[in-house]
C-alpha cells in the first residue's frame, strides 16, 4: 500500500510537471500570435525576444524551485508561483470550457443524424454557425481564462493578509481538574519573507498576546529559505508572551534553509524555547502536563524508503500527567496516538493554501500530501483508552505563491475541557 501511494504521488507530480509545461506553452503562443498583430518591424523584433527571454527565465525559475537550485532565491521567486498558479488554471478553464464545446457539438450532430430520414439524399454537411451558442462558449472562454488570475490577485492582495482567530475546544478524557480551562495560543508556518513583513508577524503576534493565553507555542517553518530573515523573525517573536512560557518545534523549511541550530539558538535568545525530540514538564495551579517537542517527522528517506514516525519518543510520554505534542508535520498524528499522547498540535499543510468547493466538493492540494488537512482530527487510542486530538493550523505565510484562497491564515486559541 505504502509503495503505490509512493507511485502515486510521483505519478501526480510528473503530471503536474506536464501540465506547467503545456499551461506555459499555450501562453507563450498566445503572446506570439499578439506579436504578429504589431505591424511595426522593430517593435515586433523587441517584443519576440523578450518572449524568448521571459520564457528562459520561466523555465529556469521553475528549474530551480524543484531542483532547489541558487534561483530560489531571488525576490521575484515567490512571483513565479503566482503566475504558474494563475496561468495553470486558467489554461485548464481555457481547455475545459474548449472541450464542453466540442461534446456539445458532436452531440448536436449526432441528434441531426438520428432526425434524418434515411431515404434523404445525402449531402456533404455544412457547418451553419449558431451565434448565441458562439457566443455563449466565447463568454465563457474569457471567464475561464480570467477568474483564476482575478483569484489570484484577490487571494495575494486580501486573503492572504487576512489574519483570523479560531477557538477551539479540546476535550480530553483524563484531564485533571486543575488543568481545565487551561489556554494554549499557537502560531504557525510563519515563512518570514518579502511576503510575511516584520509588520505583519508583529500584528499576528499582538493579536495572539491579546488573547491572555496561559502556553504559546510555535510549531515550525519560521523561515521559507536560506536567505529569508531570520533574524527578524526571532526579534518579532520575542513579544509574544505567556505565563508558562512560549515554546516551539521546527519544521521542514529549518531543514531545507540548513539552520535547524541557528533557529534554535535564535528562539532561545528571543526566549522560544524549540524542542528537539525533548520534553518538559509545565506546571499549572499545581498540577503538571507534559510537553514534547520533535524536529519535522519526514515520511520517507533520500532513498524512498519509509522512515518510522517519532522514533526515539516512546520514553519522553508520560502515562501519569496528560501530554502535548509540538509536531510540525500532521502525519505524526497516528503514531501519537498509538504513544497515547493526548493532544497534538500542528502545521504544515497551510490549509492547502488554496481550497476551493465546487459541487460540494473540495480542491485542495493539501489533499495528496496528507489526511489531514486543517482544523480538529480525533481518534481512539489503545493505550490510554481515551480519544486523542490534533489540530492543523493554517500558518501565517505561503510558499509557492504568495496566494490564500478558502485557507485564510490563523492564530488558534485551545481551550482544555474535562471530556
Amino acid at each position: 500500500m505504502e509503495t503505490a501511494q509512493f507511485i502515486l504521488r510521483g505519478l501526480l507530480l510528473l503530471a503536474v510537471l506536464a501540465m506547467l509545461f503545456f499551461s506555459q506553452r499555450y501562453w507563450f503562443r498566445q503572446a506570439k500570435r499578439l506579436k504578429q498583430r504589431i505591424s511595426h518591424k522593430g517593435l515586433r523584433l523587441a517584443l519576440r525576444y523578450l518572449l524568448i527571454g521571459l520564457a528562459v527565465f520561466v523555465f529556469a525559475l521553475t528549474a530551480s524551485y524543484f531542483t532547489g537550485g541558487p534561483l530560489r532565491r531571488l525576490s521575484v521567486f515567490p512571483m513565479l508561483g503566482l503566475w504558474l498558479f494563475s496561468s495553470l488554471f486558467a489554461w485548464l478553464g481555457i481547455k475545459v470550457v474548449k472541450a464542453a464545446e466540442r461534446i456539445w457539438d458532436l452531440v448536436r450532430k449526432r441528434s441531426a443524424t438520428e432526425r434524418k430520414p434515411r431515404s434523404a439524399v445525402q449531402s456533404p454537411p455544412s457547418r451553419v454557425e449558431n451565434p448565441s451558442r458562439r457566443q455563449f462558449f466565447q463568454t465563457a472562454t474569457y471567464f475561464a481564462g480570467a477568474a483564476p488570475f482575478v483569484g489570484a490577485v484577490y487571494g495575494f492582495a486580501a486573503e492572504r493578509l487576512r489574519f483570523t482567530l479560531e477557538r477551539v475546544e479540546v476535550p480530553l478524557g483524563n484531564l485533571p481538574e486543575a488543568l481545565d480551562g487551561l489556554r494554549i495560543a499557537q502560531i504557525s508556518d510563519i515563512h518570514m519573507s518579502a511576503f510575511m513583513t516584520r509588520e505583519q508577524l508583529r500584528r499576528a503576534v499582538d493579536m495572539a498576546n491579546e488573547l491572555g493565553a496561559e502556553l504559546a507555542v510555535v510549531t515550525g517553518d519560521f523561515i521559507t529559505g536560506r536567505n529569508d530573515p531570520l533574524e527578524d523573525c526571532a526579534a518579532e517573536l520575542a513579544a509574544l508572551h505567556a505565563p508558562l512560557g512560549v515554546w516551539g518545534c521546527l519544521g521542514n523549511h529549518e531543514i531545507y534553509a540548513d539552520c535547524e541550530d541557528r533557529a534554535t539558538e535564535l528562539m532561545r535568545q528571543a526566549g522560544l524555547r524549540v524542542l528537539r525530540r525533548e520534553n518538559a514538564e509545565i506546571v499549572w495551579r499545581g498540577q503538571p502536563l507534559n510537553l514534547i517537542g520533535v524536529d519535522y517527522q519526514r515520511t520517507r528517506g533520500l532513498d524512498g524508503r519509509k522512515l518510522p514516525m517519532l522514533s526515539g519518543v516512546e520514553p519522553l510520554v508520560r502515562r501519569d500527567v496528560p501530554n502535548i505534542l509540538l509536531s510540525h508535520n500532521p502525519n505524526a498524528f497516528d503514531r501519537a496516538a498509538e504513544l497515547g499522547i493526548e493532544f497534538t498540535l500542528a502545521g504544515h499543510t497551510h490549509g492547502g493554501q488554496i481550497n476551493v468547493e465546487i459541487l460540494e466538493s473540495q480542491i485542495n492540494a493539501a489533499r495528496f500530501m496528507t489526511d489531514y488537512v486543517a482544523g480538529i482530527y480525533s481518534q481512539s487510542s489503545q493505550v490510554t483508552a481515551q480519544t486523542a486530538h490534533l489540530y492543523v493550523n493554517r500558518g501565517l505565510g505561503t510558499v509557492g505563491a504568495p496566494v490564500r484562497v478558502g485557507a485564510p491564515p490563523e492564530i488558534t486559541l485551545f481551550t482544555f475541557r474535562r471530556a
